[in-house]
């Protein structure tokens, strides 16, 4: 019985040396396996460096690059909202003058610049302005508020855009062409064949446009994120316009009306001696002709002949003595 126990024992740990040894087998053959599936998948990518596929090679590399791009987009952080902020302000001012200094002042306070600039007169005295300025985007709001305390505010309009999805679609795009293009020149350096070398450099070509467009893209948006836009009417007034409340009975409107008639009295006198001193030259020459015809219609009436007839009669009545 002894022996029995023996000899089970020792084919019971035969038998578990040789299941050890076809494990290991089975597992190193396995990950041979393994690592040339990943070597096949590899030459796949890049179109074999026997070339027979080398012209679906820039699509693989592509394909390729943007997974690797995903993969690491997406282990990065929340991204930040990118807003593009614009305005517009109308303003009046008593002395345009000053108003143009203090707006270019503060400009320069707020770290912003002139991007376009129009100064005109409107052929009575009074002149107007055009700006389109440019302040950092920190300072949007504050600039905004300070400009309608130098010049008299009457009207705003604000506006912002989110281009946020379209900001970072741009960039994820950017950095997939961009590992494209590593990998091309890597394959530029290891390829042998001719015909290869011509497709790789060809791809790399229009790789390098897709970043020098794309990065151009991105440049634009992050100036018009960074800094604002502010468009500045400003015009130069004779009286500020306001906003009356509503009068509290009829004795303040009725002073309201004699003064508002009374202003509108003098703006249409000064309107009409301004009209008058444009025109002096065709008031002078219309006075000559008025005398000149005044002065014939005279001599026409002295030569009538009942005025002549008139004038030769004697007088019937006798001296006096």
């Amino acid at each position: 019985m002894k022996r029995g126990r023996r000899w089970a024992a020792a084919m019971l740990a035969v038998w578990m040396v040789l299941a050890l040894a076809g494990c290991g087998a089975s597992s190193g053959a396995a990950a041979e396996a393994t690592a040339s599936v990943s070597m096949a998948d590899s030459a796949d990518a890049a179109g074999g460096y026997g070339m027979s596929n080398g012209a679906a090679m820039p699509a693989a590399v592509e394909e390729a690059a943007e997974t690797d791009a995903g993969e690491a987009g997406d282990s990065g952080t929340i991204q930040e909202r990118k807003m593009i902020h614009r305005a517009e302000l109308e303003l009046e001012t008593t002395d345009f003058d000053q108003a143009v200094a203090d707006l270019a002042d503060l400009t320069e306070r707020m770290g912003g610049y002139y991007e376009s600039s129009t100064v005109a007169d409107r052929g009575s005295d009074y002149r107007w302005a055009n700006y389109t300025i440019r302040v950092p985007a920190d300072q949007y709001r504050a600039f905004l508020d300070q400009a309608g305390t130098l010049c008299h505010e009457t009207w705003r309009n604000t506006t912002q855009d989110d281009v946020s999805e379209a900001y970072y679609d741009v960039q994820g795009r950017l950095t997939t062409q961009r590992v494209k293009l590593e990998r091309l020149q890597a394959l530029l350096e290891q390829a042998e064949n001719m015909e290869d070398i011509i497709t790789i450099e060809s791809a790399i070509s229009e790789t390098q446009e897709s970043i020098d467009r794309l990065s151009g893209s991105l440049q634009h948006y992050d100036s018009m994120v960074d800094y604002a836009t502010v468009h500045i009417n400003l015009n130069e007034v004779y009286q500020l316009s306001t906003v009356q409340e509503t009068p509290a009975g009829f004795a303040q409107r009725l002073g309201n009306a004699f003064a508002g008639g009374w202003r509108g009295f003098l703006t249409g006198m000064e309107s009409l001696v301004v009209a008058l001193a444009y025109g002096w030259m065709w008031i002078l020459l219309l006075a000559v002709i008025v005398a000149v015809v005044i002065r014939l219609g005279r001599r026409r009436s002295l030569k009538l002949p009942g005025r002549t007839k008139q004038a030769d009669k004697p007088d019937d009545k006798p001296p006096q003595t």
